[in-house]
């Protein structure tokens, strides 16, 4: 039988919710997501999480930055994990809002667990990750009937230095997308190459997937880690490797974001006044009559 000073403190234990955050875009957040996020009055925030998810919160909410972004410096995970204690002991409901997806290469598996261990009151909600969501984003199927029966989704980097089986996925006829694989490109092109992965491979790399500031190039395996250098392109990103990738089809969406990635705005309008003294460097017009003065 519970004592009464048992049913108190159960009554004000507190809760964690491991919450997907989508890949960047926070019209790709479930409708889920959105309502309990709300509904916490203490965020843990990983690096990755898009500008535009942290405005969906309460007023009076509290945000915890953890960091947490491959190859960079990251708060540790112990600290993390006895943060979201702490505060749900405290009686707190936790968000511990992660990118993408907590349980695709976002160590949601150990949290869940240590929380559960311990008693706190845990659960997650799914979010998209950037290796699915870079389909819609480029428009390029990932799979594609007679060429690619499935997805892999691995990641090129772990703590103790381990590969994934390079040699079965060469000829799984899947499309294999690769998280943190931009440490070293030219490593991760020759090593597919001798695992017998054709260096004529379709393969696009993909910067901050659904983000306005998104940047992606498609070129073949042989050429990835020059292009790589000479775009320019960086961590966060994803690197899709497949046959696939050579039935993208572009979208106007991705011409937007390619001016974007130039430093360029696209505008939809009818006409654009410009006031003596305005600083408007270049202005690029598809109408037959671009100026009148």
């Amino acid at each position: 039988m519970n004592s009464p000073l048992s049913a108190a403190v159960s009554c004000q234990a507190g809760k964690v919710w491991l919450i997907g955050a989508g890949p960047g875009d926070p019209e790709l957040l479930t409708r889920k997501a959105e309502r309990v996020l709300r509904s916490c009055d203490i965020w843990l925030v990983d690096d990755l999480v898009g500008p535009g998810i942290l405005e969906l919160a309460t007023p009076g909410t509290r945000f915890v930055h953890v960091g947490k972004r491959g190859g960079c410096r990251s708060t540790p995970q112990d600290f993390i994990l006895r943060l979201m204690t702490r505060y749900a002991r405290q009686g707190h409901t936790v968000a511990r809002v992660k990118g993408g997806d907590p349980f695709v290469f976002g160590r949601g598996g150990e949290e869940m667990a240590w929380l559960a261990e311990r008693g706190i009151a845990v659960e997650a909600v799914g979010g998209l990750t950037a290796g699915l969501a870079v389909g819609p984003a480029l428009g390029l199927p990932l799979t594609h009937r007679g060429v690619a029966r499935g997805v892999a989704l691995v990641t090129a980097h772990t703590m103790d230095g381990s590969r994934p089986d390079w040699r079965a996925l060469a000829t799984s006829g899947l499309t294999v997308v690769c998280y943190m694989g931009m440490g070293d490109p030219a490593r991760l092109s020759d090593e597919l190459v001798q695992a017998g992965f054709s260096a004529d491979l379709p393969v696009a790399v993909v910067q901050r997937v659904s983000c306005p500031d998104q940047r992606s190039t498609v070129t073949c395996l042989r050429d990835m880690a020059a292009t790589i250098a000479r775009e320019g392109l960086a961590s966060p990103a994803v690197v899709v490797l497949g046959e696939a990738v050579a039935y993208r089809t572009e979208s106007l969406r991705t011409e937007n974001l390619r001016t974007e990635s130039l430093g360029m705005e696209s505008l939809s309008t009818d006409s654009l006044l410009v006031e003596p003294g305005d600083v408007i460097p270049h202005v690029v017009s598809t109408a037959r009559t671009a100026v009148a003065a």
